[in-house]
C-alpha cells in the first residue's frame, strides 16, 4: 500500500476503500454463482473501483498519456493484485488486511505527534528564562532528547492499544485459521505498523532543529525576512534575516550536513553577493561527517558553521587556523544575530 509503488489508496481513500471491501465480502457470501465466476466478478468490481479513487485524466501531457500520476500508481497497485488474487482465499486475505491491517494503522497514525513541540516548550522556555541565551546548545539537545522520548511513548502507547484490537479481531474472525496463519497476520500488523511510524520518524527528526529553532526565535523576537527576489540556488535555508545595511543571511537548520553539502557548495560566493547575501549559517547538532575539507570549501564561499562548543569537532576546528574563523559556538547564535540584525521597535 506505499505511496511510492501504489499510490497509497487506503491513506487518503481510506473509507471508499473498506467500502469496497464490503462490496467484495456482499460477493463473496452470494450462492448463486459459481467459484469461478464469483472471483472473475470480484477482480473485475475489485479493480474498476480503485481505479476509480483518483482521477484518470491530467492537465498536463505526462509519458504519452493523460493519465494522472496517482492513477497510475494505482494502476499498479491493480497489476500487483492481478498477481496476488488468485482464488477466493486470497480475496478474504485482501479484506481481512484493509479491514484489520491498514485501516486501523491509519487512524492510529492520525494521533502520533508530527513535532516534537508539546513535549518540549515549557521546558525550553524555563531553561532560557533561567540560564539565558548562553545555554543555547544545553537547550537544543535537551529538546531532542525530550522530543523523542515523548513521541516515541505516544507511539508505544498508540501499538499496544491498537495491537489488543487486532489480536480481538482475529480470535472473532468465523472463518477457520490457523495460529500460524494469526501469527502471519500479526507479524504483518507490526511490520506495516513499524514501516508507517519509521517514515514519521523520519520527517519528525528532520523538522525537530527547525522546530527548536523557531521557538528560540520568537522568544528573543527576531523576525524573518523574505528569500532574496530570484535567488534559486539549491539551497535548503529555513530562516532569512535582514541586516542593519540590507543584506541578508541565511540560517539552515539541519541536524548534520551529510550529502547536501554538494548541492551547498555550487552557492559560490559571488552568487551570494550578487542578491547580497552576506553569509549562510549552519546550525548542526550532529557534526561528526564535518570534514575539514567541506569547512574549508564551504568556508571560503561565505557558510559559517555554528556548533556546540563542547563537541570534540568544535575543539578540533578550532585549533586549526585554516578553518577556524569558519566556525562559531553555538552559544553565541543569539548575540551574533542581536547584532547582525535590525529588531522591531
Amino acid at each position: 500500500m506505499n505511496t511510492d509503488q501504489f499510490g497509497a489508496p487506503g491513506k487518503s481513500k481510506e473509507t471508499q476503500l473498506l467500502n469496497i471491501v464490503s462490496t467484495l465480502e456482499t460477493l463473496i457470501a452470494q450462492k448463486n454463482f459459481s467459484d469461478e465466476d464469483k472471483l472473475i466478478l470480484i477482480k473485475n468490481t475489485l479493480f474498476n473501483e480503485i481505479q476509480k479513487l483518483s482521477k484518470k485524466n491530467s492537465k498536463t501531457y505526462r509519458l504519452h498519456l493523460n493519465f494522472t500520476k496517482t492513477y497510475r500508481l494505482h494502476l499498479n497497485f491493480i497489476n500487483r493484485l492481478e498477481i496476488d488474487i488468485k482464488t477466493l482465499d486470497d480475496v478474504v486475505t485482501f479484506c481481512i488486511a484493509m479491514k484489520y491491517v491498514v485501516a486501523p494503522i491509519n487512524r492510529a497514525m492520525l494521533l502520533v505527534p508530527s513535532n516534537d513541540k508539546n513535549f518540549c516548550e515549557t521546558i525550553a522556555k524555563n531553561i532560557l528564562d533561567t540560564f539565558g541565551e548562553e545555554k543555547i546548545a544545553l537547550l537544543i539537545s535537551t529538546w531532542d532528547n525530550l522530543g523523542v522520548k515523548g513521541c516515541l511513548d505516544v507511539e508505544r502507547a498508540l501499538v499496544v492499544e491498537e495491537f489488543a484490537n487486532f489480536l480481538k479481531n482475529l480470535s472473532s474472525l468465523e472463518i477457520p485459521h490457523t495460529k500460524f496463519e494469526d501469527d502471519i497476520m500479526s507479524t504483518a500488523f507490526v511490520q506495516e505498523f513499524e514501516r508507517r511510524l519509521g517514515q514519521k520518524r523520519k520527517s519528525r527528526g528532520g523538522n525537530s532543529l527547525e522546530t527548536v529553532t523557531d521557538f528560540i526565535f520568537d522568544y528573543y523576537g527576531f523576525e524573518s525576512t523574505k528569500k532574496p527576489t530570484h535567488f534559486a540556488a539549491d539551497l535548503e535555508i529555513d530562516k532569512w534575516f535582514k541586516c542593519k545595511d540590507n543584506w541578508i543571511i541565511g540560517i539552515s537548520c539541519k541536524r548534520t550536513l551529510r550529502e547536501r553539502w554538494k548541492q551547498l557548495s555550487q552557492a559560490d560566493k559571488d552568487t551570494l553577493s550578487k542578491f547580497k547575501i552576506r553569509e549562510i549559517w549552519h546550525l548542526i547538532t550532529y557534526d561528526n561527517d564535518l570534514s575539514d575539507d567541506k569547512i574549508l570549501k564551504l568556508g571560503e564561499q561565505g557558510q559559517i558553521f555554528y556548533l556546540p562548543n563542547t563537541s570534540e569537532t568544535y575543539k578540533k576546528c578550532l585549533a586549526d587556523s585554516n578553518i577556524k574563523n569558519y566556525i562559531r559556538p553555538l552559544n553565541l547564535l543569539i548575540e551574533n544575530i542581536r547584532n547582525s540584525i535590525n529588531l522591531k521597535a
